[in-house]
């Protein structure tokens, strides 16, 4: 199987409708890209969030992200209401989309089925058109796990971690029936069997283009 080379990518565009959302999907990545990449940027976009859950936000990506130089984009829209609010919705994702031309955006799937993170979803190819954008999953009660067609592999050690720095970074969801490990670590043992490692995180990816560096 071809990889990415994480060492390469220089700048990094995270979206996510809710905190908590991007270390879900992709905690494994972002500490497997600090780790090739140090002082690597990563902007850092959140389209709701009270201000408890906003703190929470920045000493996760801080915890997840050692070394990055980091900024946020952090906004209050209602949760579970964007839909409500497509057109700041759609402002603020093009005033993010300014901060940084990055080499690679992640950013939720036009398949889930939460109504918050399918409208970014849906915006995205609208707002990133030059940039390679990886859409990332979340586990939930609605059922919506498709079929990606995009693996990152993690480390046992990696897996472990992300677990951890879930736990620690966001204490208000602890409550929630479906936050614990055998969540977390069921869903990446299942994708790592799916492309032959022990832990993987999975992404779709719509539109890629190959090159020779041009």
């Amino acid at each position: 199987m071809l990889s990415l080379n994480l060492a390469a990518v220089r700048s990094v565009t995270a979206v996510g409708a809710h905190p908590d959302d991007i270390e879900i999907a992709a905690g494994g990545f972002l500490l497997s890209l600090a780790a090739a990449n140090p002082g690597v940027r990563v902007h850092y976009v959140l389209l709701s969030g009270v201000p408890e859950r906003q703190a929470e936000a920045r000493a996760a990506a801080a915890a997840f992200l050692p070394g990055a130089s980091l900024s946020f984009g952090l906004h209050d829209l209602p949760d579970g209401r964007l839909p409500a609010h497509w057109g700041e919705v759609k402002q603020a994702l093009h005033e993010e989309a300014a901060t940084l031309e990055p080499d690679l955006v992640l950013a939720p799937s036009t398949r889930d089925a939460h109504q918050d993170h399918r409208l970014v979803a849906e915006l995205m190819p609208t707002v990133f058109r030059d940039q390679l954008v990886l859409q990332y999953e979340i586990p939930k009660w609605d059922g919506d796990l498709g079929q990606p067609n995009l693996y990152f592999a993690l480390s046992d050690e990696v897996a472990r971690q992300k677990v951890r720095l879930l736990h620690d970074s966001f204490p208000s969801q602890k409550s929630r029936d479906w936050w614990d490990d055998e969540v977390f670590l069921g869903l990446a043992r299942l994708r790592g069997m799916e492309c032959r490692a022990r832990y993987a995180e999975a992404f779709t990816c719509v539109k890629a283009r190959l090159g020779m560096g041009v």
